[in-house]
């Protein structure tokens, strides 16, 4: 009996757990769990800079393609006065507020419409301005002239007028094209840009890059 009961004693502390295992394994998660963590941090950055330019580009794509099928105007009007920034598609032409949609989209909240330094020396997106305005329509070409508008309306045929022509598609001496630059703040490679071409319409996405030999790029997503 006395030796079945030692064997025993034996058996059950050689099966436990002593503090100093307990806490060992705590402190090894906790460190994996850190790193992981903080892994993961960029990714989600990159991820918010990706859905503010898949709402910017697909809300702009959306006014486009309403009023072309709906034949009349629709207004795409860009706000960074406050966080989050948002944009708002709405019809415009008189008599037919009422009867059709509008829709307000948010970017996230750590990114913003915004210009930096750097985007001032590079070339810009089709030429648009000068990389100075985050949110720059108006231009009835690619110049330096002409932009500072933060709404840009798209009419039956497609193209892209400005607030001039009041959202009345009055023809192409009210064409406006443009661009508009988003970012995390202090992040210079999460640029993105989206230009519009007056006379088309087109829109097209950009992401910024730094170039062989310094310096930075805009290429075309």
């Amino acid at each position: 009996m006395r030796l079945t009961n030692g064997f025993r004693n034996r058996r059950n502390a050689a099966s436990g757990f002593s503090l100093l295992e307990i806490a060992s394994v705590l402190a090894i998660s906790l460190t994996v769990g850190t790193f992981a963590v903080l892994s993961l941090v960029p990714v989600l950055n990159q991820q918010h800079v990706n859905n503010a330019y898949n709402t910017t580009i697909a809300a702009m794509r959306l006014a486009r393609d309403n009023a072309i099928s709906q034949r009349t105007s629709y207004s795409v009007t860009f706000a960074n006065g406050s966080v989050p920034n948002t944009i708002v598609v709405a019809p415009t032409l008189t008599g037919f507020q009422g009867t059709l949609p509008s829709a307000t989209y948010q970017l996230p909240q750590d990114v913003k419409f915004q210009v930096q330094t750097a985007l001032s020396t590079t070339p810009v997106p089709d030429g648009y301005g000068a990389g100075t305005a985050a949110i720059d329509f108006g231009y009835p070409t690619p110049a330096t002239t002409g932009g500072g508008q933060s709404v840009v309306y798209f009419c039956p045929d497609g193209s892209s007028q400005n607030s001039t022509g009041v959202g009345n598609c009055s023809g192409m001496n009210y064409w406006s094209g443009g661009v508009v630059y988003m970012a995390r703040d202090n992040d210079l490679l999460s640029f993105r840009a989206v230009t519009v071409w007056g006379g088309t319409g087109r829109i097209h996405g950009w992401r910024f890059y730094p170039k062989t030999g310094g310096g930075y790029q805009w290429l075309r997503y």
